[in-house]
């Protein structure tokens, strides 16, 4: 295995003119598929544990929210159709004649999740769970199980990761963390978890554009919705500042107008009750971020099996890489790591490993080269035991 230690020289985009940063809140229709279908993964992996004592192929990381129809109102409201969630993948569905209850499992998983994220949705009425799952192809079981000694790449993908967060990175992230804590919704309820953050750097100066699904039934006129959704504001600009953000700009659901029937009013907290439809790999990547300013796989994280499926694993490993270099490397001040692996090969001998450092000296490369390796063959020897942490629930994936 070849690992590529090269400066990284293109710009920072904390340097450059303009950014953009985005982050889709829990409560995004793309988010909870992301969700739901890592929850299936995870659910699957802890039955096969239990009842075989292994982890059994699968990859159900392919989602589709089909947004419902609601009429909300001030103090109430209705849901009139249920959102629609289809979980399609593959997994092993039956070992030595003994069948695994993946539908059952999924609409357990499923509605256990909704209900525990989700406050204001009720997933027995106001959501109907199709699960699209079938047996797993021969050939990748095989290869799969060819792998037991030393993992085998389930398939030819890569990962990428980056360290550190800049400043508005760590804004955006700030804001809708603080806009979705509890303690934020225990002091004001009207608060949905479908929150968006879109955040623009121009300079120095920092804008964000805030959407934030208000729940009607804690809202009881348009006045109210008025100072409510004005209440907002602070509460990001407060994040921001606690963030490193200074004085930041912010307006809250833009789109609204002048009536009852033109604000972002829900009666669930979520535009998946009537405005939005969602998708696995669509949102977040691995750190909570969408960065088109940064390097960024467009693999679906979610719902691959944590065992061999590289387009999972390279992409928490790369991430890993960068920030331990950055932390414990000294003079590195960002990194930049991408680890391609081709199915078929160990999962801890990437055909490519390639990692981009800017120093606070240039000529340091070769001096720090050796720490810097070291942090690299380390995190790729643990590759092979991630799995333990994602199935404990350990590793966020959005």
């Amino acid at each position: 295995m070849s690992i590529e230690l090269l400066p990284l020289d293109s710009p920072s985009p904390a340097a450059l003119p303009i950014e953009i940063v985005e982050r889709k809140g829990i409560g995004h229709p793309d988010t909870i598929c992301d969700a739901l279908a890592e929850a299936l993964s995870v659910g699957l992996s802890r039955f096969y544990l239990e009842r075989f004592g292994t982890i059994l192929h699968h990859n159900v990381d392919k989602a589709l929210l089909w947004g419902g129809a609601a009429r909300p109102r001030f103090g109430g409201g209705e849901v009139l159709q249920p959102i629609e969630l289809y979980l399609a993948g593959r997994a092993t569905a039956a070992v030595g004649g003994v069948h695994v209850p993946i539908e059952e499992l999924f609409l357990e998983i499923s509605r256990d999740w909704l209900k525990r994220h989700l406050r204001h949705l009720d997933p027995a009425r106001h959501v109907r769970i199709h699960s699209l799952i079938r047996p797993t192809s021969t050939d990748l079981a095989g290869l799969y199980e060819r792998g037991r000694g030393a993992p085998l790449a389930n398939d030819t993908s890569f990962g990428v990761g980056y360290a550190p967060l800049d400043r508005l990175e760590q804004v955006v992230l700030a804001v809708e963390h603080a806009l979705n804590s509890p303690a934020t919704k225990a002091t004001h309820p009207e608060l949905g978890e479908d929150v968006k953050v879109m955040g623009v750097r121009t300079g120095e100066r920092i804008a964000l554009t805030v959407a934030c699904a208000l729940v009607s039934r804690h809202v009881a006129d348009l006045d109210d919705y008025r100072r409510k959704k004005a209440a907002i504001a602070p509460l990001a600009m407060a994040a921001a500042r606690e963030a490193g953000g200074g004085e930041v700009e912010v307006a809250v659901n833009a789109a609204d107008g002048d009536t009852e029937s033109s604000v972002y009013l829900t009666v669930t907290g979520l535009s998946a009750e009537a405005g939005d439809d969602g998708q696995v790999g669509r949102g977040n990547r691995l750190n909570g971020l969408i960065t088109p300013f940064r390097p960024m796989s467009l693999e679906a994280v979610a719902g691959k099996n944590p065992v061999t499926h590289v387009g999972k694993l390279y992409n928490i490993a790369a991430d890993r890489i960068a920030r331990a270099i950055v932390a414990e490397v000294p003079g590195v001040t960002e990194a930049y790591c991408l680890l391609l692996g081709r199915i078929g090969t160990p999962i801890d001998e990437p055909q490519v490993a390639d990692v981009k450092l800017r120093l606070e000296d240039r000529d340091a490369l070769e001096a720090i080269r050796p720490q810097a390796l070291g942090v690299v063959q380390d995190n790729l020897r643990g590759v092979s035991t991630l799995w333990r942490e994602i199935v404990r629930g350990d590793t966020t994936l959005w």
